[in-house]
């Protein structure tokens, strides 16, 4: 199976920013990326030092959120410059990888 360069990236937020839609719709429609998944944390904190958690009891509306997505190297560097400036995303990092992409 061929191997392909590919850059990952992995956005962090939390769900009371509101901005899980405008991201999605971001990635899909304008930038068109390869793949996006999006993961709901259990319990998470950021530079505030806020602890958000999810308990049976409780129905957080505000937990962790965790958006990946991946591509070629160049087009996920645009693609994060584009979050940073146009939707003040300040929390992404990324690395190098390599895709295993096709199969039957």
């Amino acid at each position: 199976m061929a191997t392909q360069s590919i850059t990952v990236a992995r956005i962090f937020l939390r769900e009371g920013q509101h901005l899980l839609g405008r991201i999605i719709e971001f990635l899909h429609d304008e930038e068109k990326v390869s793949g996006v998944t999006v993961l709901q944390g259990v319990t998470g904190f950021g530079p505030d030092g806020a602890i958000r958690s999810s308990h049976l009891l409780d129905l957080s509306l505000d937990l962790p959120l965790v958006i990946e997505f991946y591509d070629q190297p160049e087009r996920v560097e645009k693609v994060i410059e584009h979050l940073q400036t146009r939707m003040g995303l300040a929390h992404i990092i990324s690395w190098p990888g390599s895709g295993h992409i096709g199969g039957p």
